[in-house]
């Protein structure tokens, strides 16, 4: 999209918001965050994000702006911790008996009926 314009004008919007200085990230949804933006942390600690996807600039730099309240976003959602369980007696019955019924359904398949 944009044909000859493409290459006589520049619509690219780019953001470089510090990590350090968002406001209302816990020190853990900061680390978060870092593991969320991968490639797109530098190493003074800036979030780079680049827009150029539009003919215009303002909808670059708000498309850009939203990928970063995106991810800010997921930043601040803590996942749940979990918890290990254990299945049931029952569910282990069930299923010992269903490979066992398995294993009726192959041996009969092959022609011995003896195994029950």
């Amino acid at each position: 999209p944009g044909g000859q314009n493409v290459n006589k004008v520049n619509t690219k919007a780019e953001i470089w918001a510090s990590v350090g200085k968002i406001v209302g990230l816990s020190e853990a949804a900061a680390q978060r965050l870092r593991a969320i933006a991968g490639k797109r942390l530098t190493l003074q600690d800036e979030i780079h994000i680049a827009a150029d996807q539009s003919r215009s600039q303002e909808r670059n730099r708000e498309e850009a702006i939203s990928r970063l309240a995106v991810m800010v976003s997921a930043a601040l959602h803590e996942p749940k911790p979990r918890r290990k369980t254990k299945p049931s007696r029952a569910a282990k019955k069930r299923r010992v008996e269903s490979k066992r019924k398995r294993g009726q359904i192959k041996t009969r398949r092959q022609g011995r009926a003896d195994v029950d």
